[in-house]
């Protein structure tokens, strides 16, 4: 072997090595985020299928048995309230076909009795509470529960007025917000940096592009929460046999590529929150 083979074998080698070190003891290069609270259960949108989605009922109820940490989702009225919804149009949540940010708080339908549970094949969410509730309402009611706000909407006013929201109720610590879109999550992180945010679609899968080039350990991190999907819940949604092969196949390879326990390992080293989506009661769960 001549000695530049041997020199680009050793410093394969090498690189292999050093990489393998920083992936499994990450706080060799990297300083742990310190964690302000834990959260091993998630109760996604206070636990649909148990109550009906977004409601004080649902996050009372989900509190009430035991969740670490109530999810839910904003959108601001016309008269620029913080309210607590999973949809702009509310056709789906209360068969009337208007947008939230058409309607003063006050003029709100009420949700319907029953609603679709999603996620979930053929399974309904029902309640008598039936009110669209306030954002800082759920922070009166639960001022020391840790909740995931999700910005549903790229509203520059939205955003302003819920960091306004968790400053007012001093929530910086046990709150956290983003959005998939990447836009979003950056606005939110440019209004308050001091509350944590989500990783979004497109920094999800930057992270899973560095981790299988094995440049991971080298890139620092700001996000402190990464909720990933379980490819498998899919199957929940649809009946095997009306999928093609391509379509199961894809979902194999995702949960193949997605469901990496030394990735989780790796972030959770990091002093970052790992989670998956795995069920449409409480949707999120700890992955590691």
């Amino acid at each position: 072997m001549s000695s530049t083979a041997a020199f680009y074998l050793l410093s394969t080698l090498g690189g292999y090595l050093v990489t393998s070190l920083l992936l499994k003891y990450p706080t060799l290069l990297h300083q742990r985020k310190k964690q302000r609270f834990l959260s091993k259960h998630i109760s996604h949108r206070g636990g649909a299928g148990e109550n009906l989605e977004n409601t004080m009922a649902a996050f009372q109820h989900a509190v009430t048995v035991g969740t670490d940490m109530l999810e839910l989702d904003c959108h601001i009225t016309k008269d620029e309230e913080v309210v607590v919804s999973h949809d702009e149009n509310l056709k789906r949540s209360t068969g009337v076909n208007v947008n939230i940010s058409d309607l003063k708080y006050c003029e709100l339908p009420p949700y319907l009795g029953k609603l679709d549970v999603s996620f979930q094949k053929a399974c309904q969410c029902e309640g008598k509470d039936n009110r669209i509730p306030l954002l800082k309402e759920v922070f009166e009611a639960f001022p020391n529960t840790p909740i995931n706000i999700d910005i549903k909407v790229n509203n520059n006013l939205l955003i302003k007025k819920v960091s306004e929201l968790v400053k007012q109720y001093r929530r910086e610590h046990i709150t956290v917000w983003g959005n998939a879109s990447y836009e979003i999550v950056e606005k939110c992180y440019k209004e308050n940096s001091e509350i944590p945010i989500l990783f979004s679609l497109q920094r999800v899968l930057l992270i899973l592009g560095l981790f299988f080039t094995g440049l991971l350990p080298f890139v620092p991190i700001r996000e402190q929460f990464f909720e990933i999907p379980m490819p498998s819940i899919i199957l929940k949604l649809k009946e095997p046999h009306t999928m093609s092969r391509s379509q199961k196949f894809l979902i194999w390879l995702s949960d193949i590529l997605l469901m990496r326990k030394a990735l989780f390992d790796h972030l959770t080293a990091r002093g970052i929150q790992v989670s998956f989506w795995n069920d449409a009661f409480k949707q999120h769960s700890s992955a590691v």
